[in-house]
């Protein structure tokens, strides 16, 4: 188990991650999402030791990370978004040497080594030097040497970023079935990978987390009043009328033009009763409903709904900085050369 306390960093007088907790558990997958700048690398930098925080506990497997690094470090594969490859190498080298550094017995590292290429289908270039491969394979190298030693902690910050749509999809597959032997938290900031791979989901925005929970609770936490779509065959005044009298309909949001005497109604409905109400009055007046689905709330939603204040927020913090910041320039320039408005006698 992996369990975060209070975690904090501070650069200077900036917090890039505020008081985060979370726990992960055995063989979990668990997506770590956030836009750009939310703090999701340094709170992955923090959890691999690769960063000290200013204050808060990581614990892995019972071992602080502060406290007993090295037993933590033993028990993590890390693949940073920037994986730390060397242009100069052959893939097999590299992935030799870095089985050292991780104290792998030497009569263990050629078949750990071997193991790492067949899972990365990276046997085909293992004589090439990483500077000459693309970046996806560059990035296929990083993920190669995290899985060095199996550990029983994977580590993978934006472990997709640089794949091709066939390697994305390889990734993900390879994730799902690491988690049989594995514990894992996966950071990015593509929704559908979180999707795709991940039980439960951290939602991180400025440092700070906004939700912990699966997929599911988060959307159904996060539903308002639902929407359905209707297609409907009737005048389209007949049936709008309908809809905006029938008692619980919040809004009658757009209607949809398919075909003569034929439309696509969305409707927001305070609720299920709502919905079997609207199809009786409709039927009763003939108007013939040929198809009903409601629409569910995704991920993407969820995503947008819990971070959308803090990005007007941070719009507008940015804005009051960057006039701060031109006023002071302004002033330290006046205080360097007070004399430039003035005319200077000969």
């Amino acid at each position: 188990m992996v369990e975060i306390k209070n975690l904090t960093k501070y650069y200077g007088a900036h917090p890039a991650v505020q008081d985060i907790s979370f726990t992960v558990g055995d063989h979990e997958v668990l997506g770590f999402l956030g836009p750009n700048g939310a703090g999701k690398s340094t709170t992955m930098n923090m959890i691999t030791g690769c960063l000290p925080s200013t204050s808060g506990t990581v614990l892995v497997d019972g071992y602080d990370i502060a406290k007993e690094p090295m037993e933590v470090k033993r028990r993590i594969g890390y693949l940073p978004e920037l994986p730390p490859v060397y242009g100069d190498m052959r893939v097999r080298d590299y992935l030799q040497f870095a089985a050292g550094l991780k104290g792998i017995h030497r009569s263990k590292r050629k078949s750990e080594v071997d193991n790492a290429l067949e899972r990365l289908r990276l046997a085909d270039v293992q004589k090439r030097l990483i500077g000459n491969l693309s970046k996806g394979y560059r990035q296929r190298v990083g993920f190669a040497q995290a899985l060095l030693g199996s550990p029983k902690f994977l580590i993978l910050d934006e472990p997709t970023v640089g794949l091709d749509p066939t390697q994305v999809m390889e990734v993900r597959n390879l994730i799902t079935a690491l988690a049989k032997e594995h514990t894992i938290i996966f950071s990015t900031h593509i929704l559908a990978e979180v999707s795709a791979v991940c039980q439960r989901v951290v939602i991180i925005n400025k440092g700070q987390i906004r939700a912990v929970d699966t997929i599911e609770n988060l959307a159904a936490a996060a539903e308002g009043d639902p929407t359905i779509h209707m297609k409907v065959e009737g005048d389209v005044e007949k049936v709008s009328a309908i809809i905006n009298s029938t008692e619980g309909v919040r809004e009658l949001r757009e209607v949809e033009y398919i075909s003569a005497g034929l439309n696509r109604y969305s409707v927001v409905i305070a609720g299920d009763p709502v919905r079997k109400a609207l199809m009786t009055k409709l039927i009763a007046a003939d108007c013939m409903v040929l198809e009903i689905s409601s629409e569910k709330t995704s991920l993407e939603q969820v995503f947008v709904k819990l971070t959308r204040i803090d990005r007007k927020k941070t719009r507008d913090e940015e804005f009051e900085e960057l006039a701060q910041k031109l006023e002071a320039d302004r002033l330290a320039e006046e205080a360097a050369n007070p004399y430039d408005d003035e005319e200077v006698a000969d």
